[in-house]
């Protein structure tokens, strides 16, 4: 987690800067890119919320989503990954939805993905990025702080780039 709070902190200020919130959609990095925005003194001013979407009941429940809203995508991809950013962004009513899913370990995933695979995606006006990184790594504690720290990173390249 120490290892997040910089770039947290530097997110944080960009966004204050710019006057703008996130909201955040994660799984497998189990709310630790909440945690680290949230460890940043003022994150009320941009943190507009989240949620740890990791079963199907959080993604019915949480997000009142059901199999028809992502036909023909499956979770841990880029496409979920945007749709899941683009859903909570608007749930929330920030300026941005950042998400994260993936496969944390030891192994892999149900659909196939090994474990270190996660997807990143970002949606604001007039932006929709995603990424995918993949860790060859089966340790799941070190995976969830790579896939936070992946995403964290992802959004400050990406506003820094405006």
């Amino acid at each position: 987690m120490q290892s997040l709070i910089p770039i947290a902190k530097e997110l944080g200020q960009v966004l204050i800067d710019r006057g703008e919130t996130v909201g955040i959609s994660e799984s497998s990095s189990g709310g630790l890119i909440s945690a680290a925005l949230l460890a940043v003194p003022g994150a009320s001013k941009f943190y507009r919320g989240g949620g740890v979407i990791y079963t199907p009941q959080a993604f019915k429940g949480l997000m009142n989503l059901t199999k028809d809203d992502i036909t023909g995508m499956r979770s841990s991809t880029e496409p979920y990954a945007r749709f899941m950013a683009a859903t909570m962004r608007q749930k929330l009513r920030a300026t941005w939805g950042l998400c994260e899913t993936g496969a944390s370990g030891p192994t892999g995933n149900g659909y196939g993905d090994a474990a270190g695979h996660t997807c990143v995606a970002l949606i604001g006006d007039g932006l929709e990025r995603s990424s995918t990184l993949e860790t060859g790594l089966p340790n799941r504690e070190e995976n969830m702080r790579l896939f936070a720290k992946e995403a964290l990173t992802f959004m400050l390249t990406n506003l820094r780039d405006l």
